[in-house]
C-alpha cells in the first residue's frame, strides 16, 4: 500500500508541477486557463470622486507588468478614468491630465466675470440669491453646478475619437453606467457622444444637474450600480479585474451633515451588490482609502500611491496573465492630448437645439465666427461666455475633422425650460439706509432673445428699476430702461456747496424717475456703444410745517439725447483685483416742462467720464484707481450740478462719492477728481484698506486752467469683509481742509 501510495503521490507531483508551468490557476477564479489560449481582460472601475485617482495607480502597475486590457467599463470617477484609458491614453498621460486641474474649481463650474455680457454685469451683481420659477411656482435650483466644465474638459480630451459613436469602437471598448432617474433603471453607455455618456455617469444628485440623452434623463451611474461587473461577465473576457474604490457605510458618529446622508442613502444599493460583484472578479482590488473622501482631490499623490500597492500585491497573477497574452505593439500618441495653446482652425460652425435665442444670439455669445483659428483656451472661455447666459442647461459640441488639419464645430444646444426667475437681496447704506430687494425676471418673454427684469425695492426709501432689452448678437440691440429713486437726507451748507436749495437743517426728499429708450451695439462683451432718448421727472423738496405743504426746489421733466461707451474688464465689481473700466457718456437736454411760469428752457450738455483700474500683485496686494471728470457746456440748473461727497456707490444723475466730505458737502458745474486704494487681502475674502482721494470742483476748471487752484482732499481706512449677501463694509474718513470725520458703513449689495 506505501509503494502505491508512492507512487501516485509522484504522479499527481508531476501533473501538479506540468499543471503549474502551462497554465494559470487564480485562487478567485473556478476554472484553470491554458497557455494555449490568448487571454481576453476586462477591467472595471468603480465610483468614488475623487478616491478614483487610486484607477491610475492600478493602471500604472498593469502597464508596468504588460497587463493587455481588452475591455474597460466604469461608473463616475471610473468612467471618467477608463474612458481616457479606452480611448488611448496611457496611464502616465492620465495622471498628468489629472494633476492639471483644479477639480474644486471645475465642480462648481465658475465662471470669470470677464465672460458675463455687459448686461449681466450691470444689472445681475446685486442679488443674494436666485431661485427658478416654474408654472408659476418659485422652487429651488436643480443642482449646484450644470457640470459644463467639466464636459468641456471631456470633449477637449476626446477631439480625436469624437468620430466614433459605438464604443466598442474606441482603442479599447468601453461602456459606463448612469441611472434613469425617473425609472430608477440602470442605463449601460455603450454608444452617442462619449462626454456626454461620462458627464451622465458621474452626474451626482444635487452636486450636478442630470443629463438628458435618448430622451431620458440620467444621473450618477453608481446610484444603481456603483461597480459594474456583472456587465463585463457578459463581454467574453476571460478574465476580469475589479478596482472597487468603494468605502464602507458611515457610523452614525460621522453622519454629521446633509452630504454625508445623502451619499449614505445612495450607498444603500451599492453595498447590498458589493459582495455578488466581488464574487464575479477574478482579481478583486480594495485600495486602503479610509482616510480618503470623494472630495480629496488634493491628495492626489496618496491616493495613486494606493492604487500602485493594492495592484502591486497582485503582482504574481497580473504577471501569469501578462504571460498567456500576446503582446501587442505599444503605441503612445502623445499628439491626442490637446495643450491650451494648440490652435483650431475652424472651417465651419453648426448649431442645433435653439429655439428661443438665434445662431446670431449664440455665436456672438460664443464670439466664434467660420474661417477662424483659436487656441483650445480661447476656445474654453467662448463657451463660458455661452455658458455665463444662464440660458442654456447643456453645451454639446463635437469636432469634425477635414483635410488641411481644419475641423466643423458641431453645437447641440439645450435650452432651460425654465426662464423665469426670483431674486432676493438686502442692503443697508448711510444714505437709502434698509432695503429688500425683490426682483423678478423672465426670458424671451416678448421674443427671441429678449430679457425683461424688474426690481422692486422695499425699506426707508421706495425704489424700482425695470429693464427689458432685445440682445441681437452681433447686431444692434434695442433696451428699455426704467428708474424711479428716491431718499431723504438733511444737507447743510458751507462755504464749498453752491447748491442754494439745500438749506441748513432741512430734510431734503429728492426723487428721481428717468425713462430711456436705446439702440446698443457691443464688441465681444467687453465694449459698448449706446444712443438714445432719455426723460427724466426730477422732485426735490421739503416739508413747510408752517404752510403745511411742500417747498419746491426742482419740480419738472426734461429731455435729453444722449451717447455713452463704456469698456468694462473688472474681475469683480466688489474688492476689485485687476481689469480696466471706462464710462464716457454726453447728454444733451433740449427741452423741459415748465417750473415756473414765464420761464425759459436754454438747451445745455454735459459730459462725464469715469476711468478705473485695477492690478494685483503677491496675490494679496491690491492698487485701485479711480478718476472722475464732469463739465457742462451752456447754463444748468442747479439740480444738474456736479455734488461731490460721502461714501455711497449707488449715486444717481451727478452725485459723486468723495472721502472725507458729506454728501453733496461740494458743488459746482465742472469738476475733476482721483482716488487711489491700497487693499490688503489678511485672509480670504476679508480686507483692510486705506484710500486717498481728490478733487477740484470749480466752474472754470477746464475753461480757464484752474485744475490745480483750491483742490480737496480727503482719507478713509477701512475693513470688508466679501459675505454671501454682499460686502460688508466699515471705514473711517477724514480731512485735513474742513476738520471733519466721518463713519461709514454698508452692508449687502448694491442696488
Amino acid at each position: 500500500m506505501k509503494k502505491i501510495a508512492l507512487v501516485f503521490f509522484f504522479i499527481f507531483h508531476i501533473i501538479g508541477f506540468s499543471q503549474e508551468n502551462s497554465s494559470v490557476k487564480l485562487l478567485r477564479n473556478k476554472t484553470t486557463l491554458t497557455t494555449n489560449k490568448d487571454l481576453k481582460v476586462g477591467l472595471v472601475l468603480s465610483g468614488g470622486g475623487a478616491k478614483g485617482f487610486a484607477h491610475i495607480g492600478v493602471l500604472n502597475i498593469l502597464e508596468e507588468i504588460g497587463v493587455r486590457v481588452d475591455y474597460v467599463g466604469g461608473t463616475s470617477a471610473g468612467a471618467m478614468i477608463g474612458a481616457l484609458y479606452a480611448s488611448g491614453y496611457s496611464a502616465k498621460q492620465i495622471d498628468s491630465i489629472n494633476r492639471s486641474y483644479d477639480f474644486n474649481e471645475l465642480i462648481q463650474d465658475k465662471i470669470p466675470r470677464d465672460q458675463f455680457t455687459l448686461y449681466q454685469k450691470e444689472n445681475s451683481e446685486k442679488y443674494a440669491l436666485t431661485l427658478p420659477i416654474k408654472n408659476w411656482k418659485v422652487g429651488l435650483p436643480l443642482a449646484l453646478s450644470k457640470g459644463q466644465s467639466i464636459l468641456n474638459e471631456l470633449t477637449k480630451l476626446t477631439k480625436h475619437v469624437h468620430d466614433i459613436n459605438d464604443f466598442t469602437k474606441l482603442p479599447i471598448p468601453f461602456y459606463c453606467v448612469a441611472t434613469d432617474i425617473e425609472t430608477g433603471e440602470k442605463v449601460i453607455l455603450e454608444d452617442g457622444f462619449l462626454p456626454l455618456a461620462i458627464k451622465a455617469s458621474g452626474a451626482f444628485p444635487s452636486l450636478f444637474e442630470p443629463v438628458e440623452i435618448n430622451n431620458r434623463l440620467l444621473v450618477d451611474g453608481g446610484i444603481v450600480d456603483n461597480f459594474p461587473v456583472d456587465i463585463m461577465e457578459a463581454k467574453g473576457m476571460d478574465i476580469i479585474i475589479g478596482v472597487d474604490v468603494q468605502d464602507n457605510l458611515g457610523t452614525r458618529e460621522n453622519l454629521d451633515s446633509a452630504p454625508k446622508i445623502i451619499m449614505q442613502i445612495i450607498s444603500f444599493q451599492m453595498y447590498t451588490d458589493a459582495e455578488k460583484h466581488k464574487d464575479i472578479t477574478d482579481i478583486y482590488m480594495h485600495p486602503n482609502i479610509s482616510n480618503y473622501n470623494i472630495l480629496s482631490f488634493d491628495k492626489i499623490n496618496g491616493l495613486i500611491d494606493e492604487g500602485e500597492r493594492i495592484a502591486t500585491e497582485e503582482r504574481e497573477y497580473l504577471r501569469a496573465i501578462a504571460l498567456q497574452q500576446i503582446k501587442k505593439p505599444v503605441n503612445v500618441n502623445n499628439n491626442i492630448i490637446a495643450n491650451s495653446t494648440d490652435n483650431i482652425y475652424i472651417e465651419n460652425i453648426e448649431v442645433t437645439g435653439h429655439e428661443n435665442y438665434t445662431k446670431n444670439y449664440v455665436l456672438s455669445k460664443l464670439n466664434l465666427k467660420g474661417k477662424d483659428s483659436i487656441t483650445y483656451n480661447e476656445f474654453n472661455q467662448c463657451i463660458k461666455g455661452l455658458s455665463a447666459t444662464g440660458n442654456f442647461k447643456s453645451i454639446d459640441y463635437k469636432f469634425t475633422a477635414l483635410p488641411n488639419n481644419k475641423s466643423i464645430i458641431s453645437f447641440n444646444l439645450k435650452e432651460n425650460d425654465i426662464s423665469n426667475s426670483l431674486s432676493l437681496g438686502a442692503h443697508y447704506d448711510d444714505l437709502y439706509k434698509t432695503g429688500v430687494l425683490i426682483n423678478f425676471t423672465s426670458k424671451h418673454a416678448l421674443t427671441n432673445n429678449d430679457i425683461f427684469s424688474l426690481d422692486a425695492i422695499f425699506g426707508d426709501n421706495l425704489r424700482y428699476n425695470l429693464d427689458y432689452i432685445v440682445d441681437n448678437g452681433f447686431y444692434w440691440q434695442f433696451g428699455f430702461k426704467s428708474r424711479y429713486t428716491s431718499f431723504k437726507r438733511n444737507f447743510i451748507i458751507n462755504k464749498t456747496n453752491n447748491f442754494s436749495i439745500f438749506s441748513i437743517n432741512q430734510q431734503l426728499k429728492y426723487s428721481d424717475f428717468s425713462n430711456q429708450l436705446y439702440l446698443q451695439s457691443k464688441f465681444r462683451e467687453k465694449v459698448s456703444v449706446k444712443i438714445g432718448l432719455e426723460h427724466k421727472y426730477i422732485r426735490v423738496f421739503t416739508d413747510n410745517e408752517i404752510t403745511n405743504s411742500n417747498d419746491y426746489f426742482e419740480n419738472r421733466s426734461y429731455y435729453d439725447l444722449f451717447g455713452e461707451v463704456m469698456l468694462d474688464t473688472y474681475d469683480s465689481k466688489y474688492f476689485t483685483k485687476k481689469g480696466l473700466y471706462f464710462k464716457a457718456d454726453y447728454k444733451l437736454y433740449f427741452t423741459s416742462s415748465k417750473f415756473n411760469k414765464g420761464e425759459e428752457f436754454n438747451p445745455f450738455s454735459q459730459l462725464k467720464a469715469k476711468l478705473g483700474y485695477a492690478y494685483t500683485f503677491m496675490d494679496k496686494i491690491t492698487i485701485q484707481s479711480i478718476s472722475n471728470m464732469g463739465l457742462t457746456i451752456g447754463d444748468n440748473t442747479p439740480v444738474f450740478n456736479y455734488f461731490l461727497g460721502g461714501n455711497n456707490e449707488n449715486f444717481i444723475n451727478n452725485f459723486v462719492p468723495f472721502y472725507g466730505y458729506d454728501i453733496a458737502d461740494m458743488s459746482n458745474t465742472a469738476f475733476i477728481q482721483s482716488a487711489a486704494t491700497l487693499r490688503y487681502e489678511i485672509i480670504a475674502k476679508n480686507y483692510i484698506s486705506f484710500t486717498g482721494n481728490i478733487a477740484g470742483v470749480n466752474n472754470n476748471i477746464f475753461t480757464e486752467g484752474s485744475v490745480f487752484d483750491d483742490l480737496k482732499t480727503g482719507y478713509a481706512v477701512g475693513f470688508g469683509n466679501k459675505s454671501i449677501v454682499g460686502p460688508i463694509e466699515l471705514k473711517y474718513a477724514w480731512s485735513p481742509d474742513n476738520n471733519q470725520n466721518y463713519w461709514y458703513f454698508n452692508i449687502g449689495f448694491w442696488f
